[in-house]
């Protein structure tokens, strides 16, 4: 699946937000201001209060993929902690089209809610510590915002601390 195909799959999100029972508030989005920085700036959103969910993949054989939840102000760190905690040499961001294909939805989308197969699921402790975070809605089409402990509801997460760093500032 390439990006600029439609991939949707909102439905599965809202689904499994309602089969969890949890408080969560859908905000549609223009698709082309769903990348977070376009997202924050244009609906007013602090970006301490997105989230991103970014695929990572572990060179291994088989691969290894992990789900990585992170604030916007923060930068994953692959080639250190991710890396040793998927016990790889190499691990890189995943492709668009292995995120595409792995998590059913699009860069600028992604959530851990709705998946379609059962993936780990690691959340960076600065996102549970924050009131409530803007997570993606399965499509370009929305976001989601839910209580970060929403999070603890979903099978396969593991809070890891210092799973992503704050960006070095100059």
């Amino acid at each position: 699946m390439k990006e600029h195909e439609k991939s949707d799959a909102s439905d599965a999100v809202v689904s499994e937000l309602n089969h969890l029972k949890v408080d969560y508030e859908v905000m549609p989005c223009d698709p082309d201001l769903a990348d977070t920085a376009n997202f924050c700036a244009n609906y007013g959103i602090s970006p301490q209060d997105s989230a991103n969910a970014i695929l990572v993949v572990g060179k291994s054989d088989p691969k290894k993929f992990t789900l990585c939840l992170l604030l916007a102000t923060h930068k994953l760190d692959v080639n250190g902690a991710v890396r040793k905690k998927l016990g790889t040499k190499k691990a890189s961001f995943a492709s668009g089209d292995e995120t595409a294909n792995i998590t059913g939805m699009i860069v600028g989308g992604v959530t851990p809610f709705g998946l379609p197969t059962p993936l780990p699921i690691w959340v960076d402790k600065a996102v549970i510590e924050r009131n409530s975070i803007i997570v993606g809605g399965g499509s370009r089409h929305q976001k989601i915002r839910i209580n970060p402990s929403t999070l603890l509801s979903l099978t396969n997460v593991e809070i890891i601390e210092n799973l992503a760093k704050l960006p070095e500032t100059s």
